[in-house]
């Protein structure tokens, strides 16, 4: 008897299940992301391509925003600066050009990328030269060291913009893109470097931003092939063009990439070998920093600690640890930080009145 019932109870509530489930099922259309139609597409990318006034102007104020925060270190101000860019129409339009081999857009979207750019540069120039600061800031050196990583951060910011511009209703995805692929904040380093006169700036702050730009524009010429818009035919050249580019950016930043992973493991191991040791037990460590020179290491450690509390011989000994535990050379450079602190209190208006009315007195 009671399995009768659970039997029927179990078909009762199935059965409300499925009603409740085709009452509420609905083929929701209207809330489907439509593509936008090719003739609108071009309309849209002609438009982001064309070098105007205010194209300018927003590069302008783009890149000092970004050079402002790039020498001050804010990262706050050079996100910003991101949002502000409006380099991201033009590389757009030149990705939808090489799919449809439409060479006016391409000739339009590349000269005003290539002016866009050359603005952001010197007005970054000017402005480090005119501040006259030459402090290599953190956020200076982060766009100096592109590794294979920031290409694949390039290939989805690109593909996302691709799909942003070709999809109805998500065109406000757009201001994330930019923020991902930064493309005025290297070209802000590249000015920089050339106000710094630092080379290895220049050249790490070009390549990432190359890197960006090649990226964006291969994923987002294949988001809009995958989308229908033009032909394998008529994207073959341009396509081509885009991975021989890729490839040939392909090797220092892979190069880079295992020169940061290197760094990664040795920053580790040190770390934990170093702070493990009686020799620095108890010690304030105040900075580690580590650079890989061809196949050795140079480590810098800073250690707050009282004067003659540590000699060259175990110095010398953590070095050789440092050594046999990363399985490379190490030069080891540490630097013992003294602590001595001076007080020095504001004297009091009374004080200074009373100080003042003695050598008047004793003056007379």
């Amino acid at each position: 008897m009671l399995m009768i019932v659970s039997k029927r109870f179990l078909g009762w509530g199935q059965q409300k299940l499925l009603t409740l489930k085709d009452r509420h099922r609905g083929e929701w259309h209207w809330m489907e992301s439509k593509p936008v139609p090719i003739a609108s597409l071009n309309r849209s990318l002609w438009r982001s391509a064309e070098s105007s006034s205010n194209y300018y102007l927003l590069l302008f104020l783009s890149g000092a925003i970004a050079t402002f925060g790039l020498l001050s270190g804010s990262s706050a101000t050079v996100i910003g600066a991101m949002i502000v860019a409006p380099l991201m129409g033009p590389i757009t339009g030149i990705a939808f050009a090489l799919i449809m081999a439409n060479r006016r857009l391409l000739r339009r979207a590349s000269l005003s990328l290539a002016l866009g750019a050359l603005l952001t540069v010197a007005t970054a120039t000017l402005i480090a030269k005119a501040t006259g600061i030459e402090a290599l800031t953190g956020e200076i050196l982060a766009r100096t060291q592109p590794t294979l990583l920031d290409l694949g951060v390039a290939l989805a910011a690109g593909a996302a913009g691709a799909l942003a511009k070709s999809r109805r209703g998500i065109s406000d995805a757009l201001p994330g893109v930019a923020i991902a692929v930064a493309l005025v904040p290297p070209l802000s380093v590249v000015g920089v470097g050339i106000a710094f006169g630092s080379m290895t700036v220049f050249a790490g702050s070009l390549l990432l931003f190359l890197t960006n730009l090649v990226g964006i524009i291969f994923s987002g010429g294949l988001v809009f092939l995958m989308l229908r818009y033009g032909s394998v035919q008529r994207a073959k050249r341009g396509m081509t063009i885009a991975i021989a580019t890729l490839v040939c950016l392909g090797i220092p930043l892979s190069l880079s990439f295992q020169d940061l992973a290197v760094t990664k493991r040795a920053r580790i191991s040190v770390n934990t070998l170093i702070r493990n040791s009686s020799i620095f037990a108890g010690k304030d460590i105040q900075s580690l920093d580590i650079i890989k020179k061809d196949d050795a290491l140079v480590v810098y450690l800073d250690v707050e600690a009282l004067p003659n509390s540590i000699s060259a011989n175990q110095v010398d000994q953590v070095r050789d640890a440092l050594a046999r535990e990363i399985e490379r050379p190490v030069t080891l450079n540490v630097s013992v930080i003294p602590i001595e602190q001076f007080v020095s209190d504001a004297p009091s208006s009374e004080s200074q009145s009373s100080l003042q009315y003695k050598t008047a007195r004793k003056q007379r």
